[in-house]
């Protein structure tokens, strides 16, 4: 069902859209339901969505067309009981009516009047029901078994070679003296490679604590300044209130270093700036893959640049270990930010595209329950 365009006109000024114009104009779909729980409005979308047209939708109570056990109907209790906005990413959502959707979902109380609740509902493709938030997980778990496939099956034979290689070298001429020592370097060059792998491996459980993540963010900063980041202007946007991060800070320092660094590598030597930021995400939550938990990472700390972009075909394989954009790229610091972010039980959101590359993290955050 369309609606007619109207505008508000004021003398002088060019005309605007009133609200209903720019929400029907929107892609994602919004509900608004009343305190009996029933529907007063949805815009263009929402008739898409839920195949029925406003003068049918309107009126019907929103348990009609979504099921019971459905997690958005749990948001909407939430959201009346809390009084604050909440998210959710990557709920499934099937009725015979629609079908099956992976959806991302906010609610909130309307401002004039918070008995009523305001439902945005943003359908995802199939091709997007691994979430792309969660992407990096995986790269983790493969590099983790890289490391551990590199470190048992190509050390132990390479130990054997070398040591062949040093007793052939007892008995062979000048000119077989350097082959063997050709081979001597070349082992002790893969197993220097191996040992690099190292820090991906699954070893000792992460030592985790109250981390002050603006000193992180600190320490990385004049780290940048003083070296590979000199032509860079840094711009901090940080909320101060923020409650500490559950972490190892050294190891957040890495992460942060290296995407501080990959940040300043993007940018031309004139006019670069990178930006910091730190946010309290209240109610933002994400599906555990394989469960039907939920965790709570409100702790989002973004380092964005003005630098070229990252292709496109690249995007999804960022995370993976030995891929780079770089020309002399070894493509392990994204792989080695993956693991130490999932080892934290957190993740990382990339959006890139020319002049403006973002990488989200969201951490969980440090309470009094969980002993330093």
């Amino acid at each position: 069902m369309t609606e007619p365009v109207s505008f508000v006109t004021v003398p002088n000024e060019p005309p605007t859209p009133d609200s209903e114009t720019v929400l029907n104009a929107l892609a994602s779909s919004v509900v608004v339901i009343g305190p009996d729980g029933a529907i007063a409005y949805v815009n263009n979308a929402s008739e898409q969505f839920f195949q029925g047209s406003a003068t049918y939708l309107v009126g019907q109570p929103i348990s009609y067309f979504i099921p019971a056990d459905s997690p958005v109907l749990a948001l909407l209790k939430q959201v009346r009981t809390d009084g604050t906005a909440v998210s959710e990413y990557g709920l499934p959502l099937e009725t015979p009516r629609i079908g099956a959707h992976l959806i991302n979902a906010h609610a909130s109380p309307l401002p004039d009047n918070p008995d009523f609740v305001v439902l945005a509902i943003q359908a995802r493709s199939i091709a997007d029901t691994i979430d792309r938030q969660l992407t990096h997980r995986g790269a983790a778990r493969s590099v983790s078994a890289m490391a551990a496939m590199l470190a048992h099956e190509v050390k132990n034979p390479l130990s054997g070679i070398r040591g062949a290689a040093q007793l052939l070298e007892e008995n062979a001429s000048e000119d077989d003296k350097e082959l063997t020592r050709l081979i001597r370097d070349e082992s002790d060059r893969i197993v220097a490679l191996v040992d690099r792998m190292d820090v991906f491996s699954d070893g000792v459980p992460l030592e985790q604590h109250a981390v002050n993540i603006h000193q992180v963010l600190d320490r990385v900063r004049k780290l940048g300044e003083s070296g590979f980041a000199r032509h860079v202007r840094f711009v901090e946007n940080y909320d101060p209130s923020l409650p500490p991060v559950l972490g190892n800070k050294d190891q957040l320092v890495q992460v942060f270093l290296n995407l501080i660094k990959n940040a300043a590598e993007a940018i031309n030597e004139g006019g670069g700036e990178i930006v910091m930021t730190t946010a309290y995400r209240h109610g933002v939550r994400f599906a555990v893959p394989g469960s039907s938990s939920r965790v709570h990472l409100p702790l989002m700390v973004s380092i964005q640049d003005n630098g070229e972009g990252i292709p496109e075909d690249s995007q999804g394989f960022l995370f993976d270990p030995f891929v780079t954009t770089k020309p002399k790229g070894s493509g392990l610091g994204l792989a080695l930010v993956a693991k130490i972010i999932d080892d934290h039980g957190g993740i990382i959101e990339l959006d890139s595209r020319p002049s403006k590359t973002v990488f989200r993290v969201m951490l969980p955050m440090h309470t009094s329950q969980i002993g330093d």
